[in-house]
């Protein structure tokens, strides 16, 4: 259906982040496979490792992670007029389908069939953002080994069974990249 280029436009750009973010339902997670499939393998308009920087870096952002993440995909592959159609393709759909749930609310609020599918959605998000997880940690972990991994749990086990702030746990994690980096740089200078 798509043809692979490497030079992306501005409409093209718009269309599939719109074609996207209007058919993804469970938030940004779930998306991020689909736009490996889509940006990555279909269209070559950027490759694996970019695309692990770009999610990597929408996280790191005030905001919606996927729009964060499709703005810079946008800004890198077109500029200025990039980022503003791939967040004009990214944020239009939800804003669209909320006003439409927001008029029909009353509608299909206690509809259960509309129960018994968004209940039935859950499962499948969830195992799509498991599945996200492995293969966003995967490419690190056989670059970067056992340090990695270490790191990596423990910031979960701090997570998860102290209820640390996710900001202090990012940051902690990057203060330590910088320092295993720093000694590794050293390492490699005097060998």
């Amino acid at each position: 259906m798509y043809a692979k280029t490497k030079k992306p436009t501005c409409w093209a750009l718009f269309l599939n982040t719109f074609i996207l973010s209007a058919f993804t339902i469970g938030g940004g997670y779930v998306m991020v496979p689909l736009m490996r499939e889509r940006f990555v393998d279909k269209l070559g308009w950027i490759d694996r490792d970019e695309l692990a920087e770009l999610i990597a870096l929408g996280q790191s952002a005030p905001g919606a992670m996927v729009v964060n993440s499709t703005v810079i995909m946008g800004y890198r592959l077109l500029g200025t007029g990039g980022a503003i159609s791939a967040l004009l393709g990214t944020a239009l759909p939800p804003l669209i389908i909320l006003s439409a749930v927001c008029r029909f609310y009353e509608l299909i609020r206690d509809n259960a069939y509309v129960s018994a599918a968004l209940r039935g959605m859950r499962a499948g998000v969830a195992a799509v953002i498991a599945d996200t997880v492995v293969n966003m940690v995967s490419p690190y972990l056989k670059r970067s080994g056992v340090t990695s991994l270490a790191i990596m749990a423990a910031a979960f086990l701090v997570s998860f069974l102290y209820d640390v702030n996710a900001g202090y746990v990012i940051l902690s994690c990057g203060v330590l990249g910088i320092i295993i980096g720093a000694i590794r740089r050293k390492r490699g200078k005097a060998a």
